[in-house]
């Protein structure tokens, strides 16, 4: 029933309301930019001699041009000759890994041997260790030299790598939930 009252209001006066929409005043559309005529064809001098100029063979040019030669190369094979020199000089600047974990940590494939200038986190972890341990034994220059690093560099791995530590804090109420190891 609803709809049948809204179709009424909508058609009332259907009629009337589009004649009053038709005859309304369209609006006018923006004057359409001065268009300049082209040069007429038996016009100035000046025009038709540039057609012909530009037209006409010119032979000197045409003669420099026969005259150039290109030789290219195909520059795939002068990148791929590049990228075996950059190979061959990394396998070079590399180290046997001194130090990893046992067995196959996060099931990620073992490492065996590293950039020269870089370590592992296992090495990292060792070096500190040893130097915190025995600091007149491993100076900075002998870790430097073991694990082929810069001396700056190890003496920032030495002065700013701290390795994580686990701290258990106590609960302040002995009605503190506890965690029981299973």
């Amino acid at each position: 029933m609803g709809a049948r009252v809204a179709r009424m209001f909508r058609n009332f006066n259907l009629e009337n309301r589009v004649h009053r929409e038709i005859s309304k005043q369209k609006p006018i559309a923006a004057p359409r930019h001065a268009v300049s005529s082209p040069p007429p064809a038996g016009g100035s001098s000046e025009a038709v001699e540039t057609v012909e100029s530009v037209n006409q063979k010119n032979d000197p040019l045409l003669g420099l041009l026969k005259s150039v030669y290109v030789e290219s190369t195909d520059p795939a094979a002068a990148a791929a000759e590049a990228s075996k020199e950059v190979t061959v000089s990394k396998d070079a600047a590399r180290r046997p890994l001194k130090y990893s974990l046992p067995g196959d940590p996060y099931g990620l494939v073992e490492l065996t041997d590293v950039p020269k200038g870089k370590l592992t986190i296992t090495e990292a972890l060792k070096a500190t260790s040893s130097y915190q341990r025995e600091p007149q034994t491993w100076t900075p220059e002998k870790i430097a030299q073991e694990y082929s690093l810069d001396l700056k560099d190890t003496k920032a791995l030495l002065e700013f790598f701290i390795p994580f530590q686990v701290q258990i804090i106590p609960p302040k109420t002995e009605k503190a939930k506890q965690i029981k190891a299973s």
